[in-house]
């Protein structure tokens, strides 16, 4: 994942169970997932700058700078938050990079899209990442 690895919140709420979606699905979710999305880019950007601010900042800046650090952060686990309620995965929070779960003659796999796609046009095994992506085209779904 691009970025120092603090700026990686942890979900706070409990794991649930994986919702499944066709490609039809994820399609009709990337309206919302999009502007959660850009939310997340500008946020995550936003916690970087402060924290570079805080590294180089005096003392007497240091305090509310810590705090507007943190407060960034919340905003940064809710957004994520968001995302994980509508069923789907941020992978990456500088390219927004998102996985949907699908299926594949029977199998779980990654539907795959991120920020500037126009629908999901990829698809990868769960253990394979971006780098694993095939075209949607060659998706053989199944409920």
């Amino acid at each position: 994942m691009a970025g120092p690895q603090f700026f990686t919140p942890r979900s706070v709420r409990p794991s649930r169970p994986r919702r499944h979606f066709t490609v039809d699905q994820a399609n009709k979710a990337l309206p919302l997932v999009r502007r959660v999305t850009a939310d997340i880019i500008k946020t995550h950007a936003g916690a970087v700058s402060l924290q570079q601010q805080l590294e180089k900042a005096a003392s007497k800046d240091r305090g509310l700078l810590q705090t507007q650090l943190e407060t960034t952060m919340h905003s940064l686990e809710d957004y994520v938050d968001e995302l994980s309620e509508i069923g789907c995965d941020l992978k990456d929070y500088q390219m927004g990079l998102i996985d949907f779960t699908g299926r594949h003659e029977g199998r779980d796999v990654c539907l795959c899209w991120k920020m500037g796609e126009e629908q999901i046009g990829f698809w990868h095994e769960l253990d394979a990442g971006y780098t694993g992506r095939r075209p949607i085209a060659t998706l053989k779904e199944t409920e």
